[in-house]
């Protein structure tokens, strides 16, 4: 991580985030800020480095502006353990219900998958040495030697024996590598866990931590059954390459330097803060533990230690990203303490006509791209002009005008209604090689009964 964003400055950090998101420059100038200031912290030398701590960034805006979005491409960008929880699925303590620290516990177990998948990588190839290894045996046995014998000690009988049993098995080990032999049957032996249903030891009685860890106890006490199968050689690398790259891996060390990505690096993006800060919802019913639901997240955005089945974590260095429209509610809403650990504000601005038409054509991953992309999948020439693009914008922003705001998503439903007739005509009466273009035309004719739908829903009660 610290490698990585040495040369990361906010203006690069931003520039990666423009790749993928449209405006909304203040909150992207906000989250680069906090994550380079991350890497400045790692480099602090005095003893202030341990009282740093980040600023938490509270972002303001209606759906489908780009909140989520951001936090998610800022966590790939950092390479960063990323967890997006919404505050409204959380209780109080003493409710049915989950509380708040799972998502610290989310965020571990995302962080040891980051981990392992890197180490997994890393011995890849000598795990696909050994599985090679495995499959000679089952079609060539070695010619072993005689224990602490060395080859001069050997008869020239034997050393010739030797030198072209290692040949043919250099030989056995390219094909196997070509895929020449995939089709051939060996036997194998698959090391096989017994599993225990254990779910319901302590129903109520103890924690989901303590309820993991007794599995993971009970689960390492059972012995591993191996069972012989009698598979291809296609089927054998298949089963024996992940069994030999967990064999090759460290769980403690993996464990141990997911705790610390976690515990430094770790992005937590609390959605739909706007859901417990209703202050006019207060009273009876089952919005009477909203309130109870900040006052039990203050203590872990502000720094707690959580146990979880993998270690102790303190969270005094995440990063908490929260979000949320914020229409019948106003930040000021949420109880003062927690208010004070979201100190950086961003409104996030409205989308417009204009920023519609940069979101179908500029991002990476723009949905005219993405279209153009299905379309291609089936041999198909998929071509938008731009005055279509416009038009396409154009309705879009429309609705949300007049229907309800739900800002880019909506492009999805216009996108959808407009190509939906041609997804399903391919490939049965739209052949491979055809070209389908879409034009301002097109566009009016497709997409005139979805405003026409729209004109009468306001008449439906």
């Amino acid at each position: 991580m610290i490698q990585e964003l040495s040369y990361l400055t906010p203006r690069e950090i931003v520039a990666s985030l423009d790749k993928y998101i449209v405006g909304q420059q203040s909150a992207k100038r906000n989250v680069a800020i906090a994550l380079r200031n991350r890497w400045r912290r790692m480099h602090v030398t005095s003893d202030i480095k341990a009282d740093i701590t980040p600023n938490n960034i509270l972002m303001i805006g209606a759906t489908g502006v780009g909140k989520t979005e951001i936090a998610r491409r800022l966590a790939k960008v950092a390479d960063a353990p990323f967890v997006k929880v919404e505050a409204s699925k959380f209780t109080e303590v003493g409710y049915v219900g989950r509380d708040v620290e799972g998502m610290v516990r989310d965020l571990v177990e995302q962080a040891v998958s980051m981990v392992k998948a890197a180490r997994e990588e890393e011995v890849r190839e000598k795990a696909i040495q050994q599985v090679e290894d495995i499959i000679l045996d089952a079609v060539i046995p070695p010619v072993d030697k005689m224990a602490g014998e060395e080859t001069s000690s050997l008869s020239l009988t034997e050393e010739n024996d030797f030198k072209l049993s290692e040949q043919t098995r250099e030989r056995f080990r390219q094909k196997i590598r070509n895929g020449e032999l995939d089709e051939r049957k060996i036997e194998i032996a698959i090391n096989s866990p017994s599993s225990m249903g254990i779910s319901m030891i302590g129903g109520g009685m103890m924690d989901e931590t303590a309820l993991s860890n007794l599995q993971d106890m009970i689960s390492g006490m059972i012995p591993k059954k191996p069972k012989t199968r009698k598979v291809t050689i296609a089927e054998a690398k298949q089963l024996l390459l992940p069994e030999e790259i967990n064999k090759l891996i460290d769980m403690d060390s993996v464990k141990e330097e997911a705790l610390e990505k976690a515990k430094y690096n770790g992005i937590i993006f609390i959605d739909e803060m706007d859901k417990i800060a209703g202050s006019s919802y207060r009273g009876s019913g089952p919005d009477v533990s909203r309130e109870g639901v900040q006052r039990d997240l203050l203590p872990i955005v502000e720094g707690s230690t959580v146990n979880t089945k993998y270690g102790v974590i303190t969270t005094d260095h995440i990063l908490f990203i929260a979000a949320g429209a914020f229409h019948i509610s106003k930040p000021s809403d949420l109880i003062p303490e927690l208010q004070g650990r979201f100190p950086i504000r961003v409104e996030l601005d409205t989308l417009s006509k204009e920023d519609f038409c940069c979101i179908l054509k500029e991002p990476k991953n723009a949905l005219t791209k993405q279209y153009v992309a299905l379309f291609e999948a089936e041999n198909v020439k998929l071509i938008f002009e731009e005055e279509a693009v416009e038009e396409i914008a154009e309705k879009a922003f429309m609705l949300n005008e007049q229907i309800e705001n739900i800002g880019a998503r909506r492009l999805h439903t216009v996108m959808s209604h407009l190509l939906n007739e041609y997804l399903f005509d391919v490939p049965d009466k739209i052949e491979a090689d055809q070209e389908i273009k879409i034009t301002k035309e097109l566009v009016d004719e497709k997409l005139s009964d979805l405003v026409r739908n729209k004109n009468l829903n306001e008449y439906i009660l």
